[in-house]
């Protein structure tokens, strides 16, 4: 079954955000904290001093938006994974990037995160939530009405956290990191926007291989929200991605030697920022 578009056109959430057309977004992929499943006793302050300094590097860099993510550390199979102590951690590490930088910023967790991820959003001054997993976990686990879902989506407006935008994936390669593979592309953007979100992110698998430009034209068929490509983003892939796409979010890339948990390469920013600065003079 297809969720029914019941939503009012919200316009193009991104041209609130960013002051540029085609916004490029970096993701600090924050080490485990404590009350995570993987945290291994490391101080803090050395977790939020890397988070500052990857922030730096990338708003240095000419990117127009940071995600901080927690997000590989927490199984959305197990909603109590996101506990207090992760939760006053997260909004810790938050405030610590956003007052280091001067670009929006935002927050990545998985879809039984969403709840406290909007209290952190709102609580730190962070302009979207990306939730992994939005849609993919309740149609496959709870059903479209069912569940933490919709309580999310209640929660909001409840906080007064409307100002907080939601990016939601929506997975173009089935595989184990898509468990609704008999779903269509189109199926799963128009269900997205059922779920409330603002912005859809037209993404691959763990692996990084890189969204595809006809996939981005599948997401589109089936939503009216913009559209941003995530996954394995390389210069190579901009010229005909950002045809296509209305932004992208770029996080494995940029890392030095293109691993996720190694700092910001000032030199692999340039080069991405380079590639895009092109297409946006065309």
């Amino acid at each position: 079954m297809t969720a029914p578009k019941v939503l009012p056109d919200k316009g193009n959430t991104l041209e609130k955000l960013f002051p540029v057309k085609k916004p490029v977004i970096g993701v600090i992929h924050l080490k485990p904290l404590p009350g995570a499943p993987r945290y291994d006793g490391q101080d803090v302050r050395e977790i939020y001093a890397a988070a500052v300094e990857d922030a730096r590097t990338l708003a240095s860099g000419g990117i127009d938006g940071i995600i901080v993510e927690n997000a590989s550390d927490l199984p959305f199979a197990r909603p109590d994974d996101i506990g207090p102590e992760t939760v006053a951690a997260l909004t810790a590490a938050c405030l610590e990037v956003r007052s280091a930088v001067d670009v929006p910023i935002g927050i990545t967790c998985v879809a039984n995160g969403a709840i406290p991820a909007l209290a952190i959003a709102k609580a730190v001054g962070a302009r979207w939530v990306r939730v992994n997993q939005w849609v993919n976990a309740y149609v496959a686990n709870e059903g479209f009405l069912n569940g933490p879902a919709p309580a999310a989506m209640r929660y909001r407006s409840m906080i007064g956290a409307r100002d907080v935008a939601i990016f939601a994936d929506v997975h173009v390669k089935f595989g184990a990191h898509a468990i609704t593979a008999d779903r269509s592309i189109a199926e799963q953007a128009t269900d997205a926007e059922w779920f409330d979100a603002d912005v859809l992110i037209a993404t691959g698998t763990r692996t990084g291989s890189p969204t595809e430009p006809r996939e981005v034209e599948e997401v589109r068929a089936g939503t009216n929200l913009p559209i941003v490509v995530g996954s394995g983003l390389a210069p190579e892939q901009v010229p005909d991605l950002f045809k296509v796409a209305d932004g992208a979010i770029v996080g494995q890339w940029l890392k030095k030697d293109g691993r996720w948990w190694n700092p910001v390469d000032p030199h692999r920013v340039e080069t991405l920022m380079n590639a895009v600065s092109k297409m946006r003079t065309k």
